[in-house]
């Protein structure tokens, strides 16, 4: 098989992976049409670095071959995709070339099961030290674990590669070889980029109350640096073992917002879903706990902590910071919020300023959210 026909096959196999965040890019081409350029390169992905720079990763498979038979994978062994398989030279040599041209700024790396999890863990860890050692690539490297893989390899990995993404089933090898590596004397950083792991939503009865306690277990103990959460999507020729029906991909992004309030707002599990069952789709996770903890509204942003500042659906954390300072030289006004940039359509409600009370601070919760709530989105296909 051609290189370009392996290309094709193994990029396309890798696109449900979203631990490597995608631009989200509806595809276009320039193929037969006049103009330069498209939006759907394949093994070319888009990625965020910590600073808010977007840089572009080459997003393949070694191998989309399988052992097992994940009912949801569309990579499964009785499924009849195409089946392709990248030798770690030809991963090397397509790495190297791509970053040569300034087309990618580094690789991730995923793989189906092949021989046995220990073989294939075997095979990414050598991309990998051949991109470090043979010929000191000094981009990013972002390598997904195998389940079950030897820890011994899983401690390579994390020596050579920037990230590691895990399966949940993994998390006790890696913090156990995270602990070793940093109990050594002089020992290289284990995946300074940190580790990560994704959730499927949706493909079974697990609601967002259990996804995110599991979240904050994952955050805390096992100090991960973020997970990742994947609206179930049906494949073609699916069996009956998996439903049929994609969730709600607005509850995917309900997720993410509580995530980012869990990890940079200080936001507990429990805050945000106190009982079983699943975060709101009309309006986000923030003004939902704010409604339930009207008690503790309006704020007055001239005397609350910025931690509390914070918590008011429309201020972020760094304009809670940015109040603090302003607070120090005089009062704060309505007119400084605007110029701060608040959404002020949503934190109204909640606020109070020198010059501004608002009349809605008795009204009830129910009103409220009516009048925050968000118009319904229509949901794209993926196939």
């Amino acid at each position: 098989m051609q290189l370009i026909d392996k290309l094709s096959i193994l990029a396309d196999a890798a696109k449900y992976d979203v631990s490597c965040a995608s631009s989200g890019a509806p595809p276009r081409s320039s193929k037969g049409k006049t103009g330069v350029g498209s939006t759907g390169g394949m093994g070319i992905c888009h990625s965020f670095t910590p600073d808010g720079r977007c840089v572009s990763l080459l997003k393949i498979l070694l191998t989309n071959f399988c052992l097992y038979d994940c009912q949801y994978c569309i990579n499964r062994r009785s499924s009849d995709v195409p089946r392709a398989r990248f030798s770690p030279e030809e991963v090397v040599m397509l790495t190297l070339d791509l970053y040569r041209r300034n087309c990618i700024s580094g690789l991730f790396l995923s793989s189906g099961i092949i021989r046995s999890a220990d073989y294939t863990m075997e095979q990414l860890v050598q991309v990998a030290r051949l991109l470090h050692e043979e010929h000191e690539f000094r981009g990013y490297i972002h390598l997904k674990t195998i389940p079950d893989a030897d820890p011994a390899l899983i401690e390579q990995a994390g020596r050579y590669a920037d990230r590691l993404s895990v399966n949940q089933r993994t998390m006790g090898a890696i913090r156990y070889q995270q602990q070793v590596v940093e109990g050594e004397a002089r020992a290289p950083k284990f995946a300074p980029a940190g580790q990560s792991t994704q959730m499927i939503v949706g493909a079974d009865d697990s609601d967002d109350h259990s996804i995110l306690r599991k979240s904050q277990i994952l955050y805390r103990q096992f100090r991960l640096k973020r997970v990742y959460y994947s609206a179930f999507s049906p494949i073609p020729h699916s069996p009956s073992t998996v439903p049929l029906a994609a969730p709600p991909l607005l509850r995917e992004h309900r997720l993410y917002q509580a995530d980012f309030l869990m990890r940079g707002y200080g936001f507990r599990a429990e805050e945000l879903l106190g009982k079983p069952g699943n975060l709101a789709l009309d309006i986000d996770p923030k003004l939902a706990w704010a409604l339930e903890h009207r008690e503790q509204f309006p704020v007055d942003v001239n005397r609350a902590e910025p931690a509390l500042i914070a918590r008011v659906p429309g201020i972020g954390v760094l304009t809670a910071r940015r109040i603090e300072q302003l607070r120090k030289q005089r009062k704060i006004r309505y007119d400084d919020l605007r110029r701060l940039r608040c959404a002020l359509d949503k934190a109204n409600p909640f606020i109070v300023t020198a010059d501004y009370r608002p009349r809605q601070d008795s009204s009830e919760s129910l009103r409220l959210r009516q009048q925050q709530a968000e118009r319904p989105v229509q949901q794209m296909a993926l196939w």
